[in-house]
């Protein structure tokens, strides 16, 4: 079978040959139909990275169908099975069906498309993460970033009712699919101070929860600017990645407003899981039109390339495995 790896060396993303793996007694293996680039992780974790880098983590969310189950697994699972799977860009991926960090294979039902289930543990991050700092109908939210993570995150939001959303990026398309999205307002920071614009939007007061899901160099600029437009009692949930350097947090402008990191709250990932796959079939969060391009896997280089070089063009990047 064949797999993406990343070899040493800056952007050195290949297809590598090795075996079929084999199954334990508590592991499903999926034959892959389609898997999602993360470009968080995948970007700036990786690619951009000189070091080798070990496949097992190239890549996050694939989908295809059960190939063959372990004889403890067969509790759960059957061959041809349709699943969603915490697993690397691989023709053949093998999981366990228990993990204690969360599940790792999980059935999607036929009315859900392959190519949407590979969008489905990114989707439960960002419905878990907006409703982890408990929005109430007064608030005005910021999110900050509108790639896979803000937009989610802003239909998280778009669950709870709140007084009104404002979703900030540098990149135009996004702002506007921010707007299509459902968020009240759009701050294009290459056309206005998002600080002030927030202030403006607030009468002087700021905004009640801030989501900063900016990741990598800019998301140090990002995060300052988010520690100036929370209100005085606010929450600032951080969730962006990969800065490559320490956040500049101010101390005094943190004062009275609380931090929270990548916060999921209490309730069970499988709960939120189920909860999410919900959401989709009930069209309550959209992922579909979050798809930009699909490759063939052969072209797996180009699919990253473009991930780092245009991102402005980019959104959900998926590699086809079998139609």
């Amino acid at each position: 079978m064949l797999r993406v790896t990343k070899p040493e060396g800056f952007g050195n993303i290949v297809l590598e040959e090795v075996p079929i793996p084999s199954v334990g007694p508590n592991e499903v293996r999926v034959r892959s139909k389609v898997s999602l680039i993360s470009r968080g992780s995948e970007i700036l974790r990786r690619y951009m990275h000189e070091e080798a880098i070990d496949p097992r983590i190239m890549g996050y969310s694939l989908a295809g169908v059960v190939d063959a189950v372990g004889s403890e697994a067969a509790q759960k699972f059957q061959p041809g099975d349709r699943v969603m799977a915490v697993a690397p860009h691989a023709q053949y991926v093998v999981q366990p069906v228990d993990s204690r960090i969360g599940p790792r294979v999980w059935p999607i039902p036929d009315d859900i498309s392959f190519e949407e289930a590979t969008f489905l543990p990114l989707a439960k991050s960002g419905v878990t993460w907006a409703q982890s700092p408990g929005i109430r109908p007064s608030h005005t939210i910021v999110i900050m970033g509108q790639g896979l993570v803000g937009n989610l995150v802003l239909q998280g939001v778009k669950l709870h009712l709140c007084e009104q959303i404002i979703v900030v990026d540098a990149i135009a398309k996004r702002c506007q699919m921010g707007l299509i999205f459902g968020a009240d307002h759009a701050v294009d920071v290459n056309e206005m101070d998002p600080v002030e614009r927030v202030m403006a939007l607030t009468d002087g007061r700021g905004a009640d929860i801030v989501f900063e899901c900016v990741g990598g160099e800019p998301g140090l600029k990002s995060f300052a600017q988010a520690q100036e437009m929370v209100c005085d009692g606010g929450t600032l949930h951080l969730i962006g990645l990969y800065h490559g350097q320490p956040l500049p947090l101010d101390a005094g402008k943190i004062q009275r407003r609380r931090l929270i990191g990548g916060y999921y709250g209490e309730d069970p990932p499988e709960f939120m899981l189920a909860r999410t796959v919900e959401l989709v079939r009930e069209g309550r969060i959209r992922v579909e039109p979050l798809v930009s391009h699909r490759f063939p896997y052969q072209e797996a280089k180009e699919a990253f390339d473009l991930l780092y070089g245009r991102l402005a063009e980019a959104m959900g990047v998926l590699l086809v495995w079998e139609e």
